[in-house]
């Protein structure tokens, strides 16, 4: 018998899966990243610092992925939204003659004022109308740690950003294997009618796409580290 698997349910207007973002622009991937899921786990165990020991027990187990968007009429999944574009202004509004506001207040590298007083636009891209089906892996005792947190969490849930709160409950159940988890997400999917628009499993393995995404969180806190995985994405709009 191998490791069981801890279903999560990721649904909400908007969610935000940062991938390869700088300071003035805040990207999304299409789906939840690995680091993502594993920063959801910590904030409901109240996992805060570096957690390099928890963090090694999960970076080689399995996650799978499933993107479910609403059927159509023909019952086959809708296309998807384009990601939503947003903008935030950055150090606006803050007096740089009071010591504790003027630390916020965006600097040039040397400490200096930048042009135009500090107030900088940064641009947030969301998914939107999207769920996801996360199968996620791990030994007996961290996945029974893990469920039990997400459904009496330590700090907020959000899906990716706070600004992102999740509108069904995320922990759908645990299962022997990922068999048994599929076809729980697939039952709760019928139910909320909507169809598998595409699935991202680990792996270079024959499929649409092949990526690698550097997602493997290593250690968390100021110093955070990652390491790359590959993973393969399959197109399954229009399958039934």
């Amino acid at each position: 018998m191998g490791d069981p698997y801890l279903l999560l349910w990721l649904e909400a207007p908007l969610q935000s899966w940062g991938h390869d973002s700088r300071f003035g622009r805040r990207d999304s991937l299409d789906f939840p990243t690995k680091s993502g899921v594993l920063g959801l786990l910590a904030c409901a165990l109240g996992a805060g610092g570096a957690q390099t020991e928890w963090l090694a027990r999960w970076a080689d187990k399995d996650l799978q992925v499933r993107a479910y968007t609403p059927r159509d009429s023909r019952g086959t999944a809708r296309p998807r939204l384009p990601l939503l574009c947003d903008f935030h202004m950055v150090g606006s509004g803050y007096d740089d003659q009071n010591p504790w506001q003027n630390l916020l207040i965006p600097k040039k590298s040397d400490g200096g004022k930048a042009v135009g007083g500090g107030t900088k636009i940064t641009y947030r891209y969301y998914v939107q109308d999207m769920a996801f089906a996360v199968l996620l892996q791990g030994t007996a005792a961290d996945i029974a740690d893990a469920a039990q947190a997400l459904q009496d969490p330590v700090w907020d849930l959000y899906l990716g950003r706070k600004s992102c709160p999740p509108t069904e409950f995320i922990h759908q159940g645990v299962f022997p294997d990922a068999e048994a988890a599929r076809n729980a997400a697939e039952a709760l999917a019928l139910d909320k009618q909507r169809a598998c628009s595409f699935r991202v499993e680990q792996g270079e393995l024959e499929g649409d796409t092949v990526i690698r995404l550097n997602d493997v969180p290593l250690q968390f806190g100021h110093q955070k580290r990652y390491r790359d995985r590959m993973v393969t994405i399959f197109d399954q709009r229009g399958e039934v």
